[in-house]
């Protein structure tokens, strides 16, 4: 299948090379030129604009940082809709609120064409390993069609609902996340300044009622999980500032539905403002560099 990719980074360059592993041909668009040189030389052919990758390709997939983006990709005078075909299904992974998922689907739904929100869970290390979670927000149909394409970038392809429901799902799935990260941090920090070997404290959370993902899987404490960014210095992963967004997200979003999320406004803040002392680059696991004492 002809596939247009926009949107290269550190997401959407390891899911357009796994779609080039299992022999689509990708049209892409980024305006990273290094990353787009890189797939060129995997197979993939470099466009010049969304508008040129989209008029060629079957299917379109979108991987962008912000709801700002998403719009200027689709809805420019050189963007998606300006150049894909009616009746070609369009997939935008990118994590956005809901209502610009849906605002941007009703502008491609007057030109024939059905676009679903299909966020992701799993990381970069998920990403390159094609084991994401997809969150689709889509038709029954469209859901069919874009699956079998999906399941070769990740593991888990759950049909959520009509177009937004993605985004829904993600953004209460990364609230949760971004607060038990911070509940995790607290334990482990009151662990150590109380005395106990930090890696028996982990051990007994890990087996008992307070073990979770952020616990278990992507322990904050240097040491206690190898493959963990708090092991090489809280590099690679889920940056802190996309965090702060996915967050930003939830707030507003529960502020529209005026529905509390008080443990969500607290996170907000605290991830603020690691944002505010340059610690935004940092994995977002380093929220517990604020618990701890200097060594």
């Amino acid at each position: 299948m002809r596939i247009a990719f926009i949107g290269l980074g550190n997401m959407g360059a390891p899911m357009a090379r796994n779609l080039i592993k299992a022999g689509h041909q990708l049209n892409l668009f980024d305006l990273n030129k290094t990353v787009l040189a890189e797939l060129a030389e995997l197979g993939g052919q470099i466009s010049s604009s969304p508008r040129d990758a989209a008029q060629q390709s079957e299917l379109v997939i979108t991987m962008l940082p912000a709801a700002a983006h998403v719009r200027g990709v689709y809805l420019n005078e050189d963007g998606v809709l300006a150049g894909v075909k009616a009746g070609t299904p369009v997939v935008d992974c990118s994590t956005i609120d809901p209502q610009t998922a849906r605002d941007v689907a009703a502008a491609a739904a007057k030109q024939g064409v059905d676009l679903a929100d299909a966020p992701v869970s799993g990381g970069t290390g998920g990403a390159a390993a094609g084991t994401l979670t997809f969150m689709v927000g889509a038709s029954d149909a469209l859901f069919a069609t874009l699956q079998p394409v999906l399941a070769q970038m990740g593991r888990n392809i759950v049909h959520c609902g009509d177009v937004g429901t993605g985004q829904i799902a993600k953004i209460c799935n990364n609230l949760l996340l971004g607060i038990s990260m911070i509940g995790v941090s607290e334990a482990m920090a009151l662990g150590n300044a109380l005395g106990i070997d930090i890696k028996v404290l982990a051990g007994i959370i890990n087996s008992s009622t307070g073990r979770c993902w952020s616990s278990d899987t992507y322990n904050p404490w240097p040491g206690i999980i190898e493959t963990a960014p708090a092991s090489r210095g809280y590099t690679g992963g889920f940056g802190a500032e996309l965090m702060l967004k996915d967050l930003g997200l939830a707030t507003e979003a529960a502020r529209q539905a005026h529905q509390p999320v008080i443990l969500g406004a607290v996170a907000q803040q605290l991830y603020q403002a690691m944002s505010l002392r340059g610690e935004g680059g940092k994995d977002f696991s380093a929220i517990v560099e604020g618990y701890r004492k200097p060594e």
